[in-house]
């Protein structure tokens, strides 16, 4: 999902392990596989979500196209893969193709360690370069560092997710409210709820969505060139400048102004949600991953649309499909990746509530879910995904956690977050880089 993402100290732990391992042994013995008669695949997708139903019929056309092969698909817990991927996909135990989270201290860390295959050969060979966009890739392709964006690719997305803004349908037309479509029109309308004693947005400060709203309220003023800078250290990032310091201090704004209550400090995203869902909030901003529990629970009219007046928005791919260099059926890992981005599989996840990264929206049947494709396509078609504010540097999901917490519940000014929050991206920077 893509929410902030917690660099688990086990990573680390399982990467020194897996360093151990690479150096006595792992050569690709299997060459490219093209013999084999056995793919290994893993997966943590739940069998009713999107990618599950989507990936289960990817599985049958497979089989149906190669006779003779024999599939060994095994569901694993994410926590299982996330904490211990480099020591299992070095293993002979290991499987030939694998979901894997995207980001440098996942797929970007373990393609440093020669552990996965580099896929650049087949993504021009296959038109994976063509079918996903630049800011898709941009998860799929590492450098030697393991920093994503650059060089090689070592995974292929085939869904993806982004943050917009939930809104009660039913709420709106009460109190008269239209559906902004500039951030101005965003204010005069949460004017409103909060002149009729409503607040407008649920939040939640001990969890993510804090940060992601300050994180869409800077990209309000960003261009490409900051997104690069602040994910992918093309240049240094001045926290005390726009659009990081407008963001900081519009958040404080709307806190001071009764959009975000300041009791939402201690509450965690789950509050945030199931607020939206009991019918009492106007409006939360968050994430796709948020769209299939609400289609399901929700009572109530409602609909979603873009942070209003954006070109970028917090989003990427979705995680990746890697093979192991150790894989002894790169061939075949292949041709599934290619399956699961053809058409019929790209419907498939639109039609259940995922977000496919290829998909003709004139294949989706259900109205919600159209939008919710066509407004991901209108992101990355204009190249607008801008990733996660926690994603640059190891640690920064609590650093920013608490930097946002103080905002709303008015223990620090924006100036003291954003210095609070500037040194340990600098630091952090630093030590990646060695810059």
């Amino acid at each position: 999902m893509g929410r902030f993402r917690r660099v688990i100290a086990a990573v680390a732990l399982a990467a020194t392990a897996a360093t151990t391992l690479a150096a006595c042994g792992g050569s690709d013995e299997g060459g490219d596989g093209s013999d084999a008669k056995t793919l290994k695949l893993w997966h943590y997708e739940s069998e009713n979500s999107a990618m599950g139903i989507a990936w289960d019929r990817a599985i049958q056309i497979f089989k149906d196209e190669h006779p003779g092969v024999e599939v060994q698909f095994e569901r694993k817990a994410f926590e299982q893969i996330q904490q211990n991927a480099g020591m299992i996909i070095n293993s002979s135990e290991g499987p030939d193709l694998m979901e894997y989270n995207k980001g440098n201290a996942t797929a970007g860390l373990l393609s440093s360690q020669g552990l996965l295959t580099d896929l650049s050969a087949e993504a021009t060979k296959r038109g994976w370069d063509k079918e996903l966009s630049p800011s898709l890739q941009t998860t799929a392709r590492y450098s030697d560092k393991g920093v994503m964006g650059s060089g090689n690719w070592y995974g292929v997305p085939n869904y993806g997710e982004y943050v917009m803004v939930y809104y009660n349908k039913d709420l709106f037309d009460k109190y008269g409210v239209k559906v902004p479509t500039t951030l101005d029109e965003m204010t005069t309308a949460m004017d409103t709820f909060v002149g009729k004693g409503v607040t407008p947005l649920a939040e939640a400060g001990a969890e993510y969505p804090a940060g992601q709203l300050f994180y869409q309220l800077a990209l309000s003023k960003a261009d490409r060139k900051f997104v690069d800078d602040y994910q992918l250290y093309k240049n240094p990032v001045d926290f005390k400048a726009d659009p990081l310091k407008y963001g900081a201090e519009a958040f404080a704004d709307w806190v001071n102004k009764g959009y975000v209550a300041k009791d939402s400090a201690s509450l965690k995203a789950e509050d945030m949600g199931t607020a939206f869902i009991s019918g009492k909030a106007p409006m939360i901003v968050s994430g796709s991953w948020w769209y299939g529990r609400f289609k399901d629970e929700i009572k109530f009219n409602w609909d979603s649309f873009l942070f209003p007046g954006n070109k970028f928005h917090a989003g990427s791919s979705g995680n990746l499909w890697v093979v192991p260099t150790n894989s002894k059926a790169k061939s075949l890992a292949y041709d599934f990746i290619d399956i699961t981005l053809r058409p019929e599989i790209q419907a498939l996840i639109g039609n259940n509530g995922g977000v496919p990264v290829a998909a003709d929206p004139s294949k989706i049947t259900d109205p919600k879910n159209k939008k919710l494709i066509e407004n991901f396509n209108v992101i990355s078609q204009q190249d607008g995904l801008a990733f996660y504010p926690d994603w640059p540097v190891p640690g920064y999901y609590d650093v920013l956690v608490s930097g946002f917490q103080g905002l709303i519940n008015g223990s620090k000014k924006p100036d003291q977050v954003l210095d609070a929050i500037a040194k340990p991206y600098d630091d952090g920077v630093k030590e990646i880089t060695g810059k």
